[in-house]
């Protein structure tokens, strides 16, 4: 299914939300539109829009389709519903990032989406699993594996999308499954402009090369050797790298000062 290139789709430039490797891949995204925040213009802005009014009306629905899932427990569409609406809600409590109850949001979300796909629906719903893009993005519950699957159910709906198959390859990295990854990063490169392949070639190589997003830095202040990891401002957080004297004709080797 993932890679059946048969069909022809339409073309979509989306923003969908990916800050683990936002050092890495801030600039080289930008032409595709990958990158926006929660509620900043992303799939859910026209639910956030209108959060005020509509609040209510969500409550509503998850209400009315968790009754409808009790008596029809194999009731695609209600939970479908149920999925949608929880995700709509969970925007209008997080339109800035999320919030503690909107992770929660996020958490019956991802439970009732994988009730749906337990009852095997012929086709999953590529729009829904669009949705579920952030539910299991890194900002959202950071679960990778989960958002292959959903990348892949994404991309065979949108077979032309350079965004996505981005995206499924970044997550197939993190999920350690350079399979999956392999394929989609050659996928994106084949669909991104001309000009940009090259350089998101050399980005994805690096994404798999180094799949946590997380480079260590080192530094020498005062004549000692400092390693750690740059900080969200900018500062590096470091400890000593501490070398430890070896006998003549041995190789050093070097600890971490706890």
């Amino acid at each position: 299914m993932l890679f059946d290139l048969r069909g022809r789709g339409r073309r979509r430039t989306v923003r969908v939300v990916y800050v683990g490797f936002a050092l890495l891949m801030g600039v080289g995204f930008i032409g595709f539109g990958v990158g926006g925040g929660f509620g900043g213009g992303g799939i859910f802005t026209a639910a956030t829009e209108n959060q005020g009014s509509n609040s209510a009306s969500f409550a509503n629905q998850i209400k009315k389709y968790r009754k409808l899932i009790q008596k029809q427990p194999a009731n695609l569409p209600a939970w479908e519903g149920l999925t949608k609406n929880l995700l709509h809600e969970a925007a209008g409590v997080s339109p800035n990032g999320l919030t503690p109850q909107g992770r929660e949001l996020y958490v019956q979300a991802a439970q009732a989406w994988n009730s749906y796909l337990a009852l095997n629906p012929p086709k999953p719903n590529p729009e829904l699993a669009q949705l579920m893009v952030s539910v299991y993005s890194q900002e959202g519950l950071n679960q990778p594996a989960q958002e292959v699957q959903v990348l892949e159910i994404v991309t065979a709906a949108r077979p032309t999308s350079a965004s996505y198959y981005s995206l499924l390859a970044l997550y197939a990295y993190k999920a350690k499954n350079p399979r999956i990854g392999d394929l989609a990063a050659a996928r994106a490169v084949s669909l991104a402009p001309t000009t940009q392949r090259i350089r998101l070639r050399n980005e994805l190589a690096q994404a798999k090369a180094n799949p946590s997003g997380e480079k260590t830095y080192t530094t020498t202040t005062n004549g000692k050797t400092y390693a750690g990891k740059l900080q969200p401002n900018g500062t590096l957080q470091a400890t000593e790298v501490k070398t430890t004297p070896q006998p003549a004709g041995s190789s050093t080797s070097t600890t971490k000062k706890k």
